[in-house]
């Protein structure tokens, strides 16, 4: 029973991975209006993630399957659990149009069931994060600077390019993108089976990217609705640099096995070229709060979520979640009274200003 959980859990996460990856890997192609058509931007994104996980997505399935947490301790149970928090977790924002990161919410799992057991690799944490940071950032400067070479000798270089020709550069790249997006994500659904030998590398990239694929034809528009409003302003150009960028170094990342958050990636890079019209407003803008937040959300979310099931169903430790939920809730209480408090002050504030005016 616990076995046929896990595959049912590995394919509905598969399938949600689809409909959030699409958002990441077609959404500069769709933003643009290159592609007009929803289906053919998703079909695109699906039929890429095929071809990526077959092509390289055994490294990040090893990572998230034996490199994270012992090997021992990676069972039908615990594949279970993981697999059942990040599906459900990427289903509820997919639902309501959030792109969330599908590797942050499962090596967060993954990290959450390694707490409860004492047991993980903290130095494969710390390089994973630590590319989490730095590729985004990456991203960013590399788009920045060849915008802004671009800005500089736009004058002196005469050659140019029609605009079909730079849609179909687009939609490669787009295509691209897509590639990179198959290699690190189907591995999220796949590792956790893989460490628990429920099932071989060979049988699982395949079935599992044709689930991933399926999840993007059938259930990736709203996210990919989300991603496309904030890349309407892109030139062609630029849409070429963004996905092109993003693929390289997605693909990069998988080939050393790191699972990426290729929605910051992708976002990152497209701010990037936004900077270098003003750096200042950059920073201003509410999509970088949102990448913040998702950054800093998504494995947060599910390693509390699969700690606490590991301590209640496997360990059978109840006092150590019960304490756990008490200092969630006490810190929303008072994150809460906090906001109440600077609105009053502002409030305040407000009134003397306006008395004075007065």
């Amino acid at each position: 029973m616990l076995v046929i959980l896990a595959f049912f859990a590995a394919c509905l996460f598969a399938f949600n991975i689809g409909a959030s990856g699409s958002a990441a890997s077609m959404g500069v192609v769709y933003g643009s209006k290159v592609i007009k058509h929803k289906k053919v931007a998703l079909f695109l994104a699906g039929s890429g993630a095929i071809v990526g996980a077959l092509w390289g997505g055994k490294h990040v399935t090893h990572t998230l399957g034996k490199g994270i947490i012992p090997e021992e301790i990676m069972d039908v149970r615990i594949a279970t659990i993981i697999l059942a928090v990040s599906a459900c977790t990427l289903f509820v924002t997919n639902y309501i149009g959030i792109p969330l990161s599908t590797s942050e919410v499962t090596v967060g799992a993954i990290v959450g069931i390694g707490l409860s057991f004492q047991q993980i690799y903290a130095v494969s944490i710390l390089e994973i994060v630590g590319l989490w940071l730095l590729i985004p950032i990456l991203a960013f400067f590399v788009t920045y600077t060849l915008e802004k070479v671009r800005m500089k000798y736009r004058d002196k270089i005469k050659v140019s390019f029609s605009s079909k020709i730079l849609a179909g550069l687009l939609i490669i790249t787009g295509i691209f993108e897509a590639i990179a997006a198959g290699m690190n994500n189907v591995a999220n659904a796949l590792g956790p089976l893989v460490g628990a030998n429920l099932v071989t590398m060979e049988i699982g990239l395949p079935v599992l990217a044709l689930v991933v694929a399926l999840g993007s034809i059938l259930f990736g528009g709203k996210v990919l609705d989300t991603n496309a409003k904030k890349i309407t302003n892109l030139s062609l150009a630029n849409g070429i640099v963004v996905s092109s960028t993003t693929g390289i170094l997605v693909i990069a990342a998988s080939f050393l096995g790191v699972p990426i958050p290729m929605t910051q990636v992708t976002t990152t890079a497209i701010v990037g070229i936004s900077a270098t019209k003003s750096w200042q407003n950059v920073w201003k803008e509410k999509i970088i709060h949102r990448i913040a937040k998702v950054w800093i959300s998504s494995p947060i979310i599910s390693l509390v979520i699969s700690y606490s099931l590991t301590e209640i169903i496997i360990r059978h430790s109840y006092y150590t979640v019960i304490l756990l939920f008490l200092t969630i809730l006490i810190t929303i209480v008072l994150m809460k009274y906090q906001v109440k408090s600077e609105t009053k002050q502002q409030e305040h504030q407000l009134r003397r200003e306006w008395e004075e005016i007065g």
